[in-house]
């Protein structure tokens, strides 16, 4: 799908609507695009067509490159999946080229953070300030990562007390979902801040003074994601391993408490064994009373028994 918006000029606040054709400083929007459509903008505004298709590779990286006035960055967004019922955190590249005249975007979903722009969500967004769009972009997908992990967060904090009640399947599943979301969001924030350094490394795009302290702010906001994300992925790490410690200790618990059971139990069971083979001379066999006194007999010894492991802690 293809959509162009340009901002209007001279009309405050700034607005920012569909327009039929691309004109200069306007912004073509492309989602999950086709083929024919990659071609057409491709052709009409001399721009390479691999650098189109760079961001429809799920596998691509992010990254910087440059052909003649054509400059490409790929970032990795954050976006929610779900698979049989399953809810998943996870990233997807997004392209953003820039020429002297259009910026144009292209990604495989319908990005919720390019939304933002198009809903008027975004201060001072106009499309003709190209750099400064881009800047705005990375600043709201540094935004956009630090929601999804605050709301990691709060899933983290439920699946504690969850777990704290009983430890079902249902959440520990949960929790390797949210360690595998947090392991993508800190792979694709590391990679994102390379890019952001080497944009202001280099300067590959011009910028005014207003542009340059901007880029600084959305590096600092990236790095705040990227320094969250690593630490609830630790803290769910060791989430991880204590509660893995407590099934294991809690398997070990009962299973010492079935051992003494059954130690206790075996007495009575080995006195009647004696007493069923067919042998001559075992005391008490002739007493009219036998079946009485060696039952008492053997529930004496195992509540001995049994009070001894008690008070040895064995259960």
């Amino acid at each position: 799908m293809m959509q162009i918006y340009k901002t209007k000029k001279d009309v405050e606040p700034l607005v920012t609507g569909l327009v039929e054709t691309a004109e200069d400083n306007c912004w073509i929007r492309l989602s999950f695009p086709t083929e024919t459509e990659l071609a057409q903008v491709a052709e009409r505004h001399s721009l390479p067509l691999d650098f189109l298709k760079a961001a429809l590779d799920e596998e691509e990286r992010p990254r910087i490159d440059a052909e003649d006035d054509v400059v490409l960055i790929v970032l990795d967004v954050p976006i929610v999946t779900d698979y049989e019922g399953i809810r998943t955190l996870t990233t997807l590249p997004l392209g953003i080229i820039i020429t002297n005249s259009i910026v144009v975007t292209v990604c495989n979903r319908q990005s919720s953070i390019l939304d933002d722009f198009i809903a008027g969500k975004v201060r001072h967004f106009h499309t003709a300030k190209k750099t400064r769009f881009l800047f705005q972009i990375f600043y709201r997908n540094a935004s956009s990562y630090l929601h999804h992990l605050r709301q990691i967060e709060k899933t983290i904090s439920h699946i504690e007390i969850e777990l704290h009640r009983s430890m079902k399947n249902e959440a520990l599943f949960q929790m390797m979902e949210l360690e595998k979301s947090l392991i993508y969001f800190s792979t694709s924030l590391k990679s994102n801040e390379a890019v952001l350094e080497r944009i202001l490394r280099t300067k590959p795009l011009k910028m005014y003074d207003d542009d340059a302290e901007f880029l600084e702010d959305v590096i600092i906001e990236n790095k705040q994601a990227m320094e969250m994300s690593q630490i609830y992925l630790h803290i769910l790490n060791g989430m991880t391993n204590a509660f893995a410690t407590i099934i294991s200790n809690n398997l070990n618990i009962v299973m010492k408490f079935l051992a003494s059971i059954t130690i206790i139990i075996a007495i009575p069971t080995m006195i009647a064994s004696f007493y069923g083979m067919n042998v001559a001379d075992l005391p008490l066999k002739e007493t009219p009373l036998a079946f009485e006194i060696i039952f008492a007999f053997s529930v004496i010894i195992s509540v001995l028994l049994g009070l001894f492991m008690w008070r040895k802690r064995f259960f």
